[in-house]
Parts: structure tokens; C-alpha cells; sequence
């Protein structure tokens, strides 16, 4: 038993994947049974307090991997995390604009959010695992890769400031009233309700908007995913790193997502900072190859990832203070 236990799975001893697991599991469990065990509204203050924790967590795990993996391995974490975190803010802005469109009331916004990061969970694992394969076999990937993330980069420093999608326009949600049933008003925090078919009468499933919601939400992480899983696999290859960070960073974002929701405006120039981000990950692995190095230093890495993300997050604090950015435009 000791020897399964101590074999590698991925890379990495089974024993501390189920240290992750067991920890994910407590935490949603903790969340859902004791924090949130009856719907209720979350304030931005619960939202902060609940996010640090989460941070708290996050960093907690990742000293412990420095310690048992050794300080590359601690560094490749935390410089993932980071950029998991902030990559991810897109996908708030966007789960904000969901919720708005579909009126979801913000006393059943943290069940969709909940259910959601079980779906993130597996989603995020099966692309991980895809990309792992992928890059362990066809080394050059990553150069795909890293490509992809300059282009990306610069696309969305091109397009920064295009509105929203109007999402009467979205494909799936076009799709799901095509051929779905769905109900147009919510019936408390139910996903599904019975109810008599207009053209049979027979009692057939409806979803309701909050479940309409949780799919609109999953797919986004799908799709935000693929600008995330090369930027992680840009910074290490290593699979137990990219699902750790990736998992923690966005277990802290969805409970920082009710705070983030009410100042969303004040983060508008951040997409800049996150363009310049993308361009410099693409870019390290070029920058590695140019210089002779064999991997990025982790290090440089980290605080220079913390350099572009502060500076953005200075100057959209600072050009939306009091309407600032409103007026610059005027």
C-alpha cells in the first residue's frame, strides 16, 4: 500500500495529489454546508473576506509545494497562480454581463458560481491533461503555444475597448432556446421545474434562467481556458503545478466575484495589463531559446508578472477615480 501511495502519478507522488484533492473537497464542502448553507445575498465585505481566505489557502499550499518540490517548483506555482487569477478577471466581467442579461437575482448568483467550479474542476483537467500530452509528445507545441499568446496579446490590446457582445447574439444561447425548454421567469434556486408542455400537455422538464446561467458560465471558462492552459504551460510543463495554481486561483476569483462585480468599472484598463501579460509569456519562451537558456528563470518571471499586473491595476484605479476615465474620453 505504502508503494502505490508513494508512486508518481503525472509527475508528481500520489500522496500529494490527495493532499489537493482532499483539501478542494473540504474547502467546497465548508463553503457550501457551513458558509452558504441557506441562500442568501453576499455583501462586498463577506465577498473580501472569503476571497483572503481563499488567498490565504492558496499561498499556504504553494509553501508547502515549495518546500517539498524545492523553490523552481514553488516559483512555476505562484507565478502560475497569479496569472490563472488575473487571466481569469475577463471571465468576471463576463459572468457579471450573464447574470445582468438574465436576471439573476444576487441571492442565487453564488449557487450557479458554486455548481460551476465542480464543472471548472473536471473541465479544467481534461484540457490540462490534453495539453500535457500534447506538449510531452510534440515538444514544439509549446512554441504553438507561445505564438498563440502573442497573438492573442495583441489582439486584445488592438481591440481593447470594443463594447460587450450583446448576447441575444450568442450562438448557444440561441441554440439552447432552439431546441431546449426553457422557462422564462426563475422559480427560487431550482435548476429544472416540471411543467405541462403547451402543444401535448404532457409534464415535461424546463430549465430555468439560473440554469441557462450555469451553462453560459461553464462555457466561458472553456473558452477563456484556452488563452489560461498555454499561458500556464508557457511558464512549466509540470501538470501538478498548472492544476493546482489553475484550481486555486479560481476557487479565490468566484468568491471574490461579488466584490468584483460591484466595482467592475474601476478595473476597465486592466485589459490592457492583461494584453502586455499574455505578449510577455508568449514571448519567454523565445526570449529563452535567443539567449541560450534553457528554461525562463521563475524568478524574473514572477516579479515581472507582478510589475505588469500592479501597474495596471494602479493606473485603472487611478483613471477611474471620481469618473477620471469618464471625462478623459469626453
Amino acid at each position: 500500500m505504502t508503494a502505490i501511495y508513494m508512486t508518481d502519478f503525472l509527475g508528481t507522488p500520489i500522496w500529494m495529489w490527495a493532499i489537493f484533492f482532499a483539501l478542494v473537497l473540504l474547502l467546497l464542502a465548508f463553503d457550501l454546508g457551513v458558509l452558504n448553507k441557506k441562500d442568501h445575498e453576499i455583501g462586498v465585505s463577506e465577498s473580501l473576506k472569503l476571497s483572503a481566505f481563499y488567498v490565504v489557502v492558496a499561498i499556504l499550499f504553494g509553501g508547502w509545494v515549495w518546500y517539498e518540490r524545492g523553490a523552481q517548483a514553488g516559483a512555476e506555482y505562484f507565478t502560475g497562480y497569479v496569472i490563472e487569477k488575473v487571466l481569469a478577471m475577463d471571465n468576471i466581467f463576463v459572468i457579471a454581463m450573464i447574470f445582468s442579461f438574465l436576471a439573476i437575482p444576487r441571492v442565487y448568483q453564488h449557487r450557479v458560481l458554486f455548481w460551476g467550479i465542480l464543472g471548472v474542476i473536471v473541465l479544467r483537467g481534461i484540457m490540462i491533461a490534453l495539453g500535457a500530452a500534447l506538449v510531452n509528445n510534440f515538444s514544439w507545441v509549446l512554441y504553438i503555444f507561445a505564438a498563440f499568446l502573442i497573438l492573442t496579446g495583441v489582439k486584445m490590446l488592438v481591440f481593447a475597448d470594443n463594447e460587450a457582445p450583446d448576447l441575444n447574439q450568442n450562438p448557444l444561447l440561441k441554440f439552447l432556446r432552439r431546441h431546449f425548454n426553457i422557462e422564462d421567469r426563475l422559480h427560487g434556486n431550482s435548476f429544472f421545474i416540471k411543467k405541462a408542455d403547451e402543444k401535448t400537455g404532457k409534464m415535461v422538464n424546463y430549465m430555468t434562467p439560473l440554469f441557462v446561467a450555469l451553462i453560459l458560465v461553464e462555457v466561458a471558462d472553456v473558452v477563456f481556458a484556452v488563452d489560461s492552459i498555454p499561458a500556464i504551460f508557457a511558464i512549466t510543463t509540470d501538470t501538478f503545478i498548472i492544476y493546482t495554481s489553475n484550481v486555486f486561483a479560481i476557487l479565490g476569483l468566484r468568491a471574490l466575484y461579488f466584490a468584483l462585480s460591484a466595482m467592475v468599472e474601476r478595473f476597465k484598463f486592466l485589459k490592457y495589463a492583461i494584453s502586455l501579460l499574455l505578449i510577455f509569456i508568449g514571448s519567454k519562451i523565445f526570449l529563452a531559446d535567443l539567449f541560450g537558456l534553457e528554461k525562463f528563470p521563475p524568478a524574473l518571471s514572477l516579479g515581472v508578472t507582478f510589475g505588469i499586473l500592479g501597474t495596471g491595476v494602479f493606473y485603472s484605479l487611478w483613471m477611474t477615480r471620481s469618473g477620471q476615465g469618464e471625462s478623459d474620453k469626453k
